[in-house]
């Protein structure tokens, strides 16, 4: 904890210095240059311009307009801190290229896609977006982490060719300390372990050269984008997937991280709501090029990635659809938050919702109360303890509106909420890492599974009725904010392209 403090701080320290240096370069020429004044004044428009015309979403660029127009140093520069790393970082320009490399090893398969011309969501995964669907597959849902642990153990004993291990956060304890022991074992066996975590995820779990630890014990290993007091600044787009992978057989995703809370050990926030899933079958390789092409953005050592690929004997046709998929913040399609909003718009009967945290955009405040409206059964659950207080209350400043519009919103009061799950009318789900946040919406790598006519909805299903039970109902009078705390809520959502 204390290498992570202090490394925290000489991250923080660069950052403050790196705004310090700005503020005073811009103060001094101000002084010292009229001209200079002028020339930021225009280029202040041009930016306000450039936003208006280009925004794909109004509800992401007004909060920075309103910032830049109020304090136009601050409000630039958190347009360059959002913006910079996607236009000028190496790593993110050489996953760029491989994400379009790779998309030519996930074959879209001609009769599914006859199969599914009248499922419009499948047709934009499958024909627009590029993510394979499949059929030949079966899927296991685990409504808590612990539960998919222990699926995790069983399937990592019985690895014999590879293990592809890829997690927004690793951290020493109970559940990394198992896994460890079973991966070193597998290194001896001769099995390839990799193992990929974020660095600004786990910064406060692992010290700075864990990935040479690792490597010292023949486990190959990528800190994801490697934060830095001079490149923290811009250091904004984070690995947020939980991807697992063994032998191309069977791959493990879901909310859970590899750190003890997840499985309810040791959590600071009450009870630890989240879940997995597990997928044996063609979907599995969908997995694998997504882990594959993040990892040689860093490593650069498949040539081809085919050598990973497990041919399934094809079982009978039961009629489910199966598609991974993949979002990313480096190019203009939006594929998590479009898929969410499919389900919403083309709900009938109802959609309930997983979520740890609802930072949501106009669009999405819109397709909830319509669905509403129309007669669906919309309900959110969030959590009751939450795990970010700041970010909790701007979740919050979003209850009043939904409630009024139909929304049903529950609290988990026996803890905190991680999952990421919409199962609806008893025909279609995803569950992935997907929060209903700015920052997982736009600035992260995500990954999701989506599925159609498959049994295990009505698993997902269950879980959320079980959990609906054992939470409480948001009254209106609940989520209307008084006037202090719905000012500091307009306030905080200046700032939630930040959060």
């Amino acid at each position: 904890m204390k290498e992570a403090i202090k490394r925290g701080l000489i991250v923080g320290a660069g950052i403050i210095t790196q705004l310090v240096l700005y503020l005073l370069f811009y103060l001094f020429l101000i002084d010292k240059l009229w001209i200079i004044n002028i020339i930021f004044g225009v280029f202040q428009i041009v930016l306000i311009v450039y936003l208006i015309k280009y925004s794909v979403n109004y509800s992401v660029t007004l909060p920075l307009i309103i910032l830049i127009l109020i304090f136009p140093l601050l409000g630039t520069l958190m347009c360059f801190i959002i913006t910079q790393n996607k236009n000028n970082s190496k790593v993110l320009k050489s996953i760029k290229t491989l994400e379009k490399e790779s998309k030519n090893y996930l074959t879209i398969d001609p009769k599914i896609s006859q199969e599914i011309k009248d499922k419009t969501s499948l047709r934009y995964i499958n024909d627009y977006v590029g993510y394979p669907v499949t059929k030949n597959n079966d899927v296991s849902y685990y409504p808590l982490g612990e539960i998919a642990f222990d699926s995790i153990v069983e399937e990592l004993e019985k690895a014999k060719s590879f293990i592809f291990m890829e997690y927004f956060i690793i951290s020493k304890g109970v559940m990394w300390n198992r896994m460890l022991d079973i991966l070193k074992r597998k290194v001896k066996e001769g099995v390839e372990v990799r193992v990929m975590y974020d660095d600004a995820g786990s910064i406060a779990t692992l010290n700075k050269t864990y990935n040479k630890e690792l490597e010292s014990l023949g486990i190959k290993c990528v800190a994801f984008n490697k934060l830095g007091p001079i490149s923290g600044v811009i250091m904004n787009n984070r690995d947020h997937r939980k991807i697992l992978v063994i032998d191309g057989k069977v791959a493990f995703s879901g909310g859970i991280n590899i750190a003890d809370e997840y499985i309810n050990i040791d959590s600071p926030y009450g009870h630890w709501k989240d879940n997995g899933i597990k997928v044996i079958g063609d979907a599995v390789w969908t997995y694998t090029v997504m882990f594959l092409t993040l990892w040689n953005a860093f490593k650069n050592e498949d040539k081809d990635f085919t050598k990973f690929k497990y041919n399934y004997d094809k079982k009978d046709d039961n009629g489910s659809f199966i598609v991974p998929y993949g979002d990313t913040p480096l190019d203009d399609e939006r594929t998590g938050e479009d898929i969410y909003l499919n389900i919403i718009n083309q709900t009938k009967d109802y959609i309930y919702i997983f979520t740890p945290y609802l930072i949501i955009d106009t669009d999405m405040i819109n397709s909830l109360i319509l669905a509403a409206k129309r007669g669906v059964d919309v309900r959110i659950i969030i959590p009751g303890v939450p795990d970010k207080k700041i970010v909790y209350t701007l979740t919050e400043s979003y209850l009043d509106i939904l409630i009024k519009g139909g929304v049903k919103i529950y609290k988990y009061m026996p803890g905190f909420v991680h999952a990421k799950v919409f199962v609806a009318d008893d025909n279609v789900a995803t569950v992935g890492t997907v929060n209903l946040d700015y920052r997982s919406l736009y600035l992260h790598f995500e990954c999701g599974i989506y599925m159609e006519q498959t049994k295990t909805i009505f698993d997902i299903k269950k879980d959320l009725v079980d959990t609906i039970n054992k939470s409480h109902l948001v009254t209106e009078k609940e989520a209307t904010p008084k006037f202090f705390k719905a000012i500091w809520q307009a306030i905080l959502r200046l700032f939630a392209p930040l959060m």
